[in-house]
C-alpha cells in the first residue's frame, strides 16, 4: 500500500515537472518581445483608461504611439496638448497642438419648454429607454434625462440638473473624452473645440421635424426658419433635415446668429452680458 501511494507521487511529481518544462519550452519558443519604450510612454500616459483616445486604454495607445511613423492621427484628451508634447519629446518626433475640446449638450428642451406626454416607469437607463421606445415626450429627438451619461463620466465633469432634468457639463472638468457621446443613444452630446476664451456657439437642438411639428413638440427647437445661416457673414452655419449646424472652425463668434434665432436654440456659452442698447430721446424743436 504505502508503495503504490509513494509510486503515485513520484510520477505526478515527474509528470507535473516535465509539462512545466514543455510549457517554458514553449514560451520561450514563441513570446513576443516588447519594445520598452512603450512602458516609458505608459508612464507619462495620465493612466486614465478612460478609451478617448480610440484605444482600449493607456498601454493600448503608448503601444500605438511607439509603433507609428508620427503623431499626427494620435491624441490623448485627458492629457492633452502638454502630454503628447512630452510623449514626441521622448519618442524624438513632432507633434502639431490640437485646440481643446468639451462636450456640449445639443438639447436645451427642459420640463417648461418640452413637456411631457406620458410616464416612463421602467428601469432608469437612456439605452434601455431608448430601445423600449422614442421618450417620454413629443420630441422623439431630445434628451431622455435618464442620466447614462453621468455613470460613465469617469471625471465627475457631468451631472443632471433637477430642475431642467437635462445634463450640464463642467467645462472645468470635462476632458473631452467621449465616453458621455458614446453613451447617449439619441446622439445630443457632441464635442466641440472650447474656443478662445472658452466661449462658443452652438445650436442646443438636434431635432429634425419640420418646423411646425418641432416648435409644437418643444418650444425652444429649431425650426429650419433659415434665418441664422441668412445673417451669418462667415458661412459657418449649414440647414440639412429641417436643422442648423454651426461650424466652429469657421464660427467668428460673431453672435449675429444667437439675437436672430425666433426660438433661442442658439446657445452662446461664456459671453459678456449684453448690454441693451439705449434709446436715442426725440429732438425737441425749440
Amino acid at each position: 500500500m504505502t508503495t503504490t501511494i509513494l509510486f503515485t507521487v513520484v510520477s505526478l511529481s515527474v509528470l507535473g515537472l516535465l509539462l512545466a518544462l514543455i510549457l517554458y519550452l514553449v514560451a520561450q519558443k514563441f513570446k513576443v518581445e516588447e519594445d520598452p519604450r512603450i512602458d516609458d510612454v505608459e508612464a507619462i500616459l495620465p493612466g486614465a483608461n478612460c478609451g478617448g483616445c480610440g484605444y482600449a486604454g493607456c498601454r493600448a495607445f503608448a503601444e500605438g504611439c511607439v509603433k507609428a511613423d508620427n503623431l499626427d492621427s494620435l491624441y490623448c484628451p485627458v492629457g492633452g496638448n502638454d502630454t503628447m508634447k512630452s510623449v514626441a519629446s521622448y519618442l524624438g518626433m513632432e507633434v502639431a497642438e490640437k485646440a481643446p475640446q468639451v462636450a456640449v449638450v445639443r438639447c436645451n428642451g427642459n420640463c417648461d419648454s418640452r413637456p411631457k406626454t406620458n410616464h416612463y416607469d421602467g428601469y432608469s437607463s437612456c439605452a434601455v429607454m431608448a430601445s423600449l421606445y422614442a421618450g417620454d415626450t413629443a420630441c422623439s429627438f431630445g434628451c431622455l434625462g435618464q442620466g447614462d451619461c453621468v455613470v460613465v463620466c469617469n471625471f465627475d465633469a457631468i451631472k443632471m440638473d433637477p430642475r431642467t432634468g437635462l445634463p450640464e457639463v463642467d467645462q472645468d472638468k470635462c476632458t473631452a473624452c467621449g465616453a458621455c457621446v458614446k453613451a447617449c443613444p439619441k446622439f445630443i452630446i457632441e464635442l466641440r473645440n472650447k474656443g478662445p476664451k472658452n466661449r462658443r456657439i452652438f445650436v442646443s437642438c438636434i431635432n429634425k421635424d419640420k418646423g411646425g411639428v418641432a416648435r409644437k413638440a418643444c418650444a425652444v427647437a429649431c425650426i429650419g426658419c433659415f434665418k441664422c445661416q441668412k445673417v451669418c457673414p462667415f458661412d459657418a452655419i449649414t440647414m440639412s433635415n429641417n436643422l442648423a449646424y454651426i461650424d466652429y472652425n469657421k464660427c467668428k463668434l460673431c453672435r449675429k446668429c444667437v439675437t436672430e434665432c425666433p426660438t433661442h436654440a442658439i446657445w452662446e456659452v461664456n459671453f459678456p452680458v449684453r448690454v441693451p442698447k439705449k434709446e436715442e430721446e426725440p429732438v425737441v424743436e425749440q
